[in-house]
Formats: structure tokens, C-alpha cells, sequence
């Protein structure tokens, strides 16, 4: 089958299209056609080694957590999936090597959920990583209550515009940092946007004086600091980008794989809660180009990969599985 890979720890011209080992379908996993596959910071992180800690590569590594597509086989001991449903998933095992750019991915049930009826292929792959990273930290780690006030850090960003979006369903009031052409994006989504930099902590203070409630960092840095020092009292903090949140009495969070959890995600997007903005598609072949542009660090919503069924179906793999289509 036809992929996206790299052989050692790089820059985007690491990423080659070409063909890639096919997928094993383990006996609590499914076989599922790709249709779209959204870019997440964390994949171009894993591409350039900074991961090497915390996740071991076996190369050929194709990247890649967040799908939407349609299961073809299903594991012997699946029960939960058949063949023709459509699915989303956030496929990350403790290691680097069998992503979701490809035309197939073999991806545990645990990873998986049914796809919004009412999102596109590529509004829902954009949905799974970014959409429990915010599910979690809201509703498990930071525990959001009806009236509270949230600063959400990236507001215009892909964990951060569903931040927004799940904080107001929670009924609380929503502070979010975006740049100036992002405003109104922000305040669609029901938040209030500040401009992010210098000066932060006074423009969070005019417009909630008493400090916010919880603090969601996506970004690190001086962000970290700003949260912290805008904390109410008992205010909480967590952030995804900084571990340095330990040293201001926050927590750092990792998003994990969770089938009830995105199911939830899932039910949410049909409700109207939750809207994914895509920014921009690239086809499968252009991979590297869709890197480049998530590592420039400005998009609003999510960056997706497409696979064209229309003019791959010929170069599925014969054999690769039985009992499907």
C-alpha cells in the first residue's frame, strides 16, 4: 500500500511517499480505509527526535494519530466495529511506528469511535487528538464548573478552539489568547479573545480582575508564567506544553486513547457543540507540505491529509486482508 514514511529523525524532507509495509490486523483491531488523516504538532515533534524520550521509533516510522475513515475488517474478537462503518480514531501506541498516513491503518478498537454523521472526512480526523486532549483537561483534570471563568491559551488553535467550545458547553466563561486576525474567529467559538505577548496578564486582569478559575496552557513558555500568575485563588492549572508547570503547583497532561471518551467527542459534534475548522487539505503525496505549514505555528483549527479513493482504489494492496469488501 501507498504511505507516508521516515527512516531517521529529520526535517520534512524526511517524509517520503512511497510504499509501506502493510498493515496486521491484531485480533482486537480493525483494518481501516483512510480517508483523511489531520497533523498534529506532536507529529512533527516525533519526526524531528524531540519524543525520543518518551515514545521509541522503530523505523520506518509512518506517522500520524488522528483518522477518519471505514473499517474493512475487524479483529477476530471485535464485536464493536463491522465492516462498512464509518470511524474516528486517536491511534497511539507507546511507540513510533504505524501511523495514519497510509491508505490503511490497523488501529486497536480501544483508539476508535463511529464518525459524526453530520462532520466531513476531514472535519472528523481532525477531531480525535485534539478534541480528548481538550475533553480530558476540562472535564477530568481541570474540572470546569458551571460559572467559572477559563483562560484558554492558542484560542484560535486546533486544541484550543475545541477548549472553547466544550468550556462554554460546561457554562463557564471563556478568556481566550489568539492574535489580533483571529479575534472574531475566537468570539464565534463563545470565548473572549486577548491578544497573546506581552502585556498579557493586564488585558486577562482588565477583563477578569479577580483572576480566572483554571488555566489551560497549550503553549509553554511565558504563556506557563502568565497562567500562573493569573491564577484566583485555588485557581488550577494545567498545561500540555510545558512540564515546567510542576514548578508553579500545576499539572502536565498527555492526552490517552479513550473509546467512551471520544464517543462522547462524537455525540457532541452531532449536537452542534463542537465544530472543527479546517484551515487547509493536502493530498497524501504532499505530507511534508502540510508539516511545514502545522510547524509554522499559526493555523487556525487543523491541517488534514486526504487519500483520493477515486484514483487510489487501484493501488490497494491484494490480499492484505480477508472477508472484507
Amino acid at each position: 500500500m501507498k504511505g507516508i514514511s521516515y527512516s531517521r529523525y529529520g526535517g520534512p524532507e524526511e517524509l517520503a511517499y512511497g510504499d509501506v509495509r502493510d498493515p496486521r490486523v491484531g485480533p482486537d483491531s480493525v483494518l481501516v480505509k483512510v480517508r483523511a488523516a489531520a497533523v498534529n504538532p506532536v507529529d512533527w515533534k516525533c519526526r524531528e527526535g524531540s519524543m525520543d524520550r518518551l515514545l521509541e521509533p522503530a523505523f520506518p516510522v509512518v506517522p500520524g494519530w488522528d483518522v477518519s475513515g471505514v473499517v474493512v475488517q475487524p479483529g477476530v474478537s471485535v464485536t464493536e466495529f463491522g465492516v462498512g462503518d464509518e470511524v474516528i480514531g486517536y491511534v497511539r501506541e507507546d511507540f513510533l511506528s504505524r501511523g495514519t498516513f497510509a491508505e490503511y491503518v490497523a488501529a486497536p478498537v480501544r483508539t476508535l469511535a463511529r464518525k459524526p454523521r453530520n462532520l466531513t472526512w476531514e472535519e472528523a480526523a481532525g477531531l480525535p487528538l485534539v478534541g480528548l486532549t481538550a475533553y480530558q483537561v476540562l472535564f477530568k483534570v481541570l474540572q470546569v464548573r458551571r460559572d467559572e471563568t477559563v483562560l484558554v491559551h492558542a484560542a484560535a488553535g486546533g486544541v484550543g478552539s475545541i477548549a472553547v467550545q466544550l468550556a462554554r458547553h460546561l457554562g463557564a466563561r471563556v478568556i481566550g489568547t489568539a492574535s489580533g486576525h483571529n479575534h472574531e474567529f475566537v468570539r464565534g467559538l463563545g470565548g473572549e479573545p486577548v491578544e497573546y505577548g506581552h502585556g498579557l496578564v493586564d488585558r486577562v486582569r482588565a477583563l477578569a480582575p479577580e483572576g480566572v478559575d483554571a488555566a489551560f496552557d497549550t503553549v509553554g513558555g511565558d504563556a506557563l508564567k502568565d497562567s500562573a500568575n493569573l491564577l484566583a485563588p485555588e485557581g488550577r492549572l494545567v498545561s500540555i506544553a510545558d512540564p515546567d508547570v510542576f514548578d508553579y503547583g500545576g499539572r502536565y497532561y498527555f492526552v490517552r486513547p479513550d473509546a467512551a471518551d471520544l464517543l462522547r467527542l462524537s455525540e457532541l459534534a452531532e449536537e452542534g457543540v463542537v465544530s472543527v475548522h479546517v484551515s487547509e487539505t493536502f493530498p497524501l503525496e504532499r505530507a511534508a507540505d502540510a508539516h511545514r505549514l502545522n510547524q509554522e505555528g499559526r493555523t487556525r483549527g487543523k491541517i488534514v491529509v486526504t487519500v483520493d479513493w477515486e484514483t487510489e482504489e487501484a493501488a490497494a494492496p491484494a490480499g492484505l486482508w480477508q472477508g472484507a469488501e
